[in-house]
């Protein structure tokens, strides 16, 4: 008899609404601090500056005003776990836009207050349940806001890792929500029951393909932190230096899994 098919996770679009623009706030905040030298340091996000990921981070609010200018499609053609492995290709077309808004905004704090203003207008007039054309397919606005959490809390980390001292804060329903995003990534990325992979306290999944635990202590079990998952997902920590530095433990013969990440790059 073949596994049963596991539910997808559900989100309370409330609190993922609340938390995309109390994260936005928190950058906006940190942002308006910053001098001219602090903007032009570089990030960790090939030969972008400062400047450069803010302008992009503002891109995270301005994507769904871009989405709903466009017709409807006809029917959903992506999960939202499906999202994260599903961004690569656009890559090209994301550096152009970012730079173009780098040098047509040169005052990120208005970008980012009328991005702000723009995104909660928007959320008034539109259902959660309108379809959206994005660059990994088309999703429903309410499920489209969850992956505006992972863009969120990402680059509010390479900020942070950029800016020396900045401590730009994460809001909490954003991580959680981003840690659970890149985690249903992984198992659909490597469905199976064989191995848990634990990030307390946000999530837990079954993934990769073997024997299924069902009671007890499961043999293959992964567990790390949420910012720490966030860098292995997403391709900013490898997984062999989290190991040697003891940001993720790993046991069992299935609990490798290195090589399936990063799971969004």
């Amino acid at each position: 008899m073949p596994p049963a098919k596991k539910r997808a996770r559900s989100y309370d679009p409330a609190k993922t609404r609340a938390a995309v623009l109390a994260q936005l706030a928190h950058v906006r905040e940190a942002a308006r601090g910053l001098d001219p030298e602090q903007l032009a340091l570089p990030t960790r996000l090939g030969d972008w500056t400062v400047r450069d990921l803010i302008a992009h981070i503002g891109m995270a609010a301005t994507a769904v005003h871009r989405a709903l200018e466009l017709p409807a499609p006809p029917r959903q053609t992506v999960t939202v776990a499906e999202w994260p492995s599903a961004t690569g290709p656009g890559a090209a077309d994301i550096d152009d836009r970012t730079r173009g808004v780098t040098a047509a905004y040169p005052d990120l704090d208005a970008y980012l207050t009328d991005a702000d203003h723009r995104l909660r207008v928007l959320l008034d007039a539109h259902p959660g349940s309108r379809l959206l054309e994005t660059n990994a397919g088309a999703l429903p606005l309410a499920d489209y806001l969850v992956t505006r959490t992972v863009e969120l809390v990402v680059h509010t980390d390479d900020l942070n890792a950029a800016v020396p001292g900045l401590d730009v804060p994460y809001d909490r329903q954003a991580l959680a929500a981003a840690t659970r995003l890149l985690a249903d990534a992984l198992a659909v990325k490597a469905p199976g029951g064989s191995t848990e992979v634990r990030v307390p306290p946000y999530a837990v999944v079954q993934c990769v393909e073997g024997p299924r635990h069902t009671r007890g202590t499961p043999p293959n079990v992964v567990e790390t932190d949420p910012l720490t998952w966030i860098r292995l997902a997403t391709g900013r920590l490898a997984w062999a230096d989290a190991l040697a530095e003891a940001k993720v433990s790993a046991s069992g013969e299935r609990a490798d899994i290195g090589g399936l990440l990063p799971v969004m790059s």
